[in-house]
């Protein structure tokens, strides 16, 4: 355990309730340990209101439940139980043991995040008010433990995974709700929400059960679906409630919504929903369905995604339930003017959402996911340059192998009132980079605008570069960072280790230059505030800070010799004005 999260043990209840306030305005509560709250120390509520996503549930921590089992973490350590759980902390149940939430608002239904041992399930009985019910949860491993060798500096990780059931029963704010384990269960987070009934069939839609579709999720569903495609195009395809079973996925959706009754309604069972690589006339609408596959492992050549490839322009993607698959939306091809809104993204085994193609005036908005094994969203500009597209008001939590938002080259792109929340190993809460990965990629060009987020716990310890990440990071990976970046707004709570990073990821000395901070508040970092690697220049203004671990600064470019990194104090800075002077060693979080 290193010093920082010694003190976090200490701090752990105030930053609980600082999230809480942070989140407040979404819908998403995480409630501190009722032994150990005290007065938020967090930010002002005003300054973090506009962030993350209006969410339909409300969350509340295991630890913050009435247990007898055992309360774990908080830690950072990559590749653990804890440091991949919201709030860096969960709670272990023996086979037998229990975990009691009080409602914070009335529910039907609840959405679990947990973990059991490699190779094991089980299910979780389910009592409401103390009242036995016909309920059950499963967990299983079946999804959880993913290696990745490939990737440099990966363990196993994606240890959590999430599952739902309907409460069968209305319950008001304050009913008690117990989950007993069968066999050894971790508890992170349960997500409560009053989901409303199934929804009718559009006016003039085609069913799919009317195409021979099997709503019982025994038979092949995939020709019936085609069909309905076929015969509704420029209309609605409708998918009843029901379960529906896919064996391929489909190809030339185009001009055609298709919409179900809800999420939690009319689910399909597919890890392969959409593959088409040609470039489709677009008007495409995927609205108010699940699609749950069964991805186990992660294989970067296969197309085990919810859509892999292009929608084709002015599509729109909402209401959303995506969970075990490898990516929710891998996009390439074009997809300009791209809606992504109010969808929910869960145990991927690497990325949420990744645009990847033509993406122009693309809005990726109102989302939440968690658990990802990638970046949560991002943008690469391969092939082509992503232009004027914005992700915005998303909450993302525990991406446990990579940032939680990346934008990978790309003019004019817009970052603004996200909120992210514990990442974990190899990433960022949020990261700005020229890292290319492959070619042709286009670098980081106009304005990019990073406005009004909040991050929470993020920022990892990278093993590759044995030293961490921040938890914003700008990164001349491949080329200097020649676009303007505004920088304003940020809210940084417990940062493990740093709250802006400015760096060349690839060792090679490459310039960051024509940054600005404005107007950020920094709440806890491990080491320092500014945490300066490569060459550049960034001017600060208004960036106030507390709690600060080792200095206000550590400005050491690398390699030697490479050149300075110039910090300009704009005015109406405060709490960082000391300097870590041994670029020899690296700052220790402190105690």
């Amino acid at each position: 355990m290193n010093a920082y999260v010694k003190n976090m043990t200490a701090r752990n209840a105030v930053v609980s309730v600082a999230t809480a306030v942070a989140v407040a305005a979404t819908g998403l509560t995480l409630v501190a340990p009722t032994a150990t709250a005290e007065p938020a120390a967090g930010p002002a509520p005003a300054a973090v209101a506009a962030a993350g996503a209006a969410l339909p549930f409300t969350s509340v921590e295991a630890e913050s439940a009435t247990t007898n089992g055992t309360a774990i973490g908080p830690d950072y350590t990559q590749g653990t139980l804890a440091s991949e759980s919201s709030g860096r902390r969960a709670v272990q149940l023996a086979a037998g043991q229990s975990v009691e939430f009080t409602l914070p608002a009335a529910a039907n239904a609840v959405n679990l995040a947990y973990s059991v041992p490699d190779g094991r399930s089980g299910t979780l009985a389910v009592y409401v008010d103390g009242e036995k019910t016909d309920t059950t949860l499963a967990v299983t491993s079946k999804y959880s433990y993913i290696d990745t060798p490939w990737i440099a500096g990966s363990k196993t990780h994606h240890l959590l995974d999430n599952t739902r059931a309907l409460l069968g029963r209305d319950l008001s704010a304050g009913a008690k709700v117990r989950f007993e384990a069968s066999v050894p269960t971790t508890i992170d987070v349960a997500d409560f929400e009053q989901v409303a009934g199934p929804a009718g069939a559009p006016s003039g839609a085609v069913s799919v059960v009317d195409k021979g579709a099997d709503p019982s999720g025994q038979g092949d569903s995939t020709q019936a679906f085609r069909e309905a495609i076929a015969a509704a195009r420029g209309g609605v395809v409708w998918i009843p409630p029901g379960e529906f079973k896919l064996t391929q996925s489909l190809s030339g959706v185009d001009d055609v919504e298709l919409r179900g009754a809800g999420n939690w309604h009319s689910v399909v069972r597919s890890s392969r929903f959409i593959d088409q690589s040609s470039a489709p006339a677009g008007n495409v609408g995927l609205h108010d369905f699940a699609v749950i596959g069964e991805v186990t492992e992660r294989v970067d050549s296969n197309p085990d995604n919810f859509v892999n490839g292009s929608l084709g322009p002015n599509s729109r993607v909402s209401g959303m339930w995506l969970q075990h698959l490898k990516v929710g939306l891998w996009l390439t091809g074009n997809n300009d003017n791209l809606v992504v809104e109010r969808n929910r993204v869960l145990d991927m085994t690497a990325d949420g959402l990744n645009l990847n193609g033509t993406a122009n005036g693309v809005q990726v908005r109102e989302n939440f996911l968690r658990n990802t094994g990638d970046d949560s969203l991002a943008m690469w500009s391969l092939n082509t340059t992503n232009s004027s597209s914005t992700f915005a008001n998303n909450t993302i939590s525990q991406p446990n192998l990579a940032n939680g938002i990346a934008i990978y080259g790309g003019r004019d792109i817009t970052v603004k009132d996200n909120l992210v929340l514990d990442t974990n190993a190899l990433g960022s809460g949020i990261a700005i980079s020229n890292q290319k990965f492959m070619d042709p990629f286009f670098p980081l060009a106009g304005t990019i605008t990073v406005a009004g987020n909040t991050l929470v716990r993020t920022g990892a310890m990278n093993p590759n570069w044995q030293h961490p990440m921040g938890a914003l990071r700008v990164d001349a990976y491949d080329s200097a960072i020649e676009a303007n970046v505004s920088i304003t707004g940020t809210t940084v709570t417990d940062s493990p280790y740093s709250a802006f990073e400015f760096v060349s990821g690839s060792g090679t000395g490459k310039a960051v230059r024509n940054v600005t901070v404005d107007g950020a508040t920094v709440d806890g970092v491990g080491t320092v505030v500014v945490q300066a690697e490569t060459p550049g220049a960034v001017t600060f203004r208004g960036v106030t800070a507390t709690d600060v671990g080792a200095a206000g600064s550590y400005n050491c470019p690398y390699p030697a010799g490479s050149g300075t990194f110039e910090i300009t104090d704009g005015g109406g800075n405060s709490g960082w004005d000391t300097v870590w002077d041994d670029c020899a060693t690296w700052p220790e979080p402190a105690e």
